[in-house]
């Protein structure tokens, strides 16, 4: 799957990466726990969940660092939330 960001820029996403991309947008400004991304996503929230987990996440991070529009942020301990930045 294919997501245009920052003007046209495109991020190749496996379908996994694009469930957890997908969720975060639908939940934007809201922190998200990894365990209910976890369970919503997937129906688990095993350890070797929650490292796939970090690496979308990462993945996702990596595309939006020249993105000045979207920003996932780590709530330590908790979570994510998915933040839109405005200017």
């Amino acid at each position: 799957m294919e997501v245009r960001v920052n003007g046209g820029k495109t991020l190749r996403l496996t379908a996994r990466e694009f469930e957890v991309w997908k969720y975060l947008l639908q939940n934007l400004d809201r922190v998200l726990t990894r365990e209910e991304i976890l369970n919503k996503l997937w129906g688990e929230s095993d350890y070797f969940m929650g490292r796939s987990l970090d690496v979308f996440i990462s993945r996702i991070r990596k595309v939006l660092l020249n993105s000045n529009q979207l920003k996932i942020e780590t709530i330590y301990k908790v979570g994510f939330i998915t933040r839109l930045i405005r200017n």
